[in-house]
């Protein structure tokens, strides 16, 4: 899976706010033309993508045009029902962190009931997948989200701490662990079906207890 890059003033690449793809930006100051000459506006630029070609405003090193979501967009596997908490926390990133914050953790309760745990307790849901055979980076992307959102605040519940970065981190390990074990599963298991139906009775065969 690609790394998400968030857009930050004066970088040279991020992930487009527009068309979301990773590019290279290129970057101006605005300026308007005066009789007798031309005027600067301070701390105030445009970015440029050079995947879409189309332009975003920064004022004082924050980005204000577009006012899209500058998350990660969900992996497309990502169950409906969660989906929907996700897409929320994505709309509400730049103006409540915090808010965006408490719904992914609340998205991992409800993930970690996809995947056949209560959805109650997360570090016994991982506890209970490892001993399921859960691989080890996995493992390791849920009990980052345990630990960078303090053990002591429950899912949905609003951390005072929390921040876009804290935030943006939480959206990378939620498509991480559904691309290992949902996606990656999902696709082995199609080219596996797509196997000739006389090497799928072989394979069978062999696996049969004698």
């Amino acid at each position: 899976m690609t790394p998400y890059k968030l857009p930050q003033f004066a970088e040279t690449s991020f992930n487009c706010p527009i068309c979301n793809a990773f590019a290279a930006q290129t970057w101006s100051q605005i300026y308007f033309k005066i009789s007798g000459g031309i005027t600067t506006i301070d701390s105030s630029y445009i970015s440029r993508c050079s995947h879409c070609r189309d332009y975003s405003f920064w004022v004082d090193e924050k980005l204000i045009f577009p006012s899209l979501s500058t998350a990660p967009l969900a992996n497309v596997d990502l169950p409906e029902e969660i989906k929907k908490d996700y897409e929320e926390a994505r709309e509400i990133l730049n103006k409540s962190p915090r808010g965006a914050a408490a719904l992914l953790r609340l998205c991992v309760q409800k993930l970690c009931g996809k995947l056949g745990e209560s959805g109650k307790d997360i570090n016994k849901d991982i506890g209970s997948l490892v001993e399921k055979g859960l691989p080890i980076r996995v493992q390791q992307s849920l009990d980052i989200v345990r630990v960078i959102g303090n053990e002591a605040v429950h899912p949905g519940q609003i951390d005072l701490k929390d921040d876009i970065e804290t935030a943006t981190k939480l959206f990378q390990l939620i498509n991480i662990i559904v691309d290992a074990m949902i996606t990656q599963p999902k696709e082995i298991d199609k080219m596996f079906n797509s196997l000739p139906e006389n090497k799928l009775d072989g394979i069978k065969n062999r696996d049969t207890p004698k």
